[in-house]
């Protein structure tokens, strides 16, 4: 299985709705809270390039994007191949 990380914060429907989706698909993930620690967003802004918005997802150290990039994968198709790999 991938290595999925997500960076979320409370009350984020779209983190809600992401994480709900990576589960209906059987995936662990590795969820940061960004308002539990300042490194958590400190970390999501080098990884993503200055992204400040939630959720920010990893699949295998990739950034996908958010819940919207997230959806977009599972719709054309994609989303169970990404989750289905091996870290590399």
């Amino acid at each position: 299985m991938a290595e999925v990380v997500i960076y979320t914060r409370p009350g984020c429907g779209y983190c809600t709705r992401a994480k709900q989706l990576l589960t209906s698909k059987g995936s662990e993930f590795t969820e940061y809270n960004i308002w539990s620690k300042d490194e958590y967003m400190s970390d999501m802004r080098k990884r993503t390039g200055g992204a400040n918005t939630v959720p920010q997802i990893f699949i295998n150290g990739d950034h996908i994007g958010g819940s919207d990039d997230l959806s977009m994968l599972d719709r054309a198709g994609h989303l169970d191949a990404l989750l289905n790999q091996n870290p590399s």
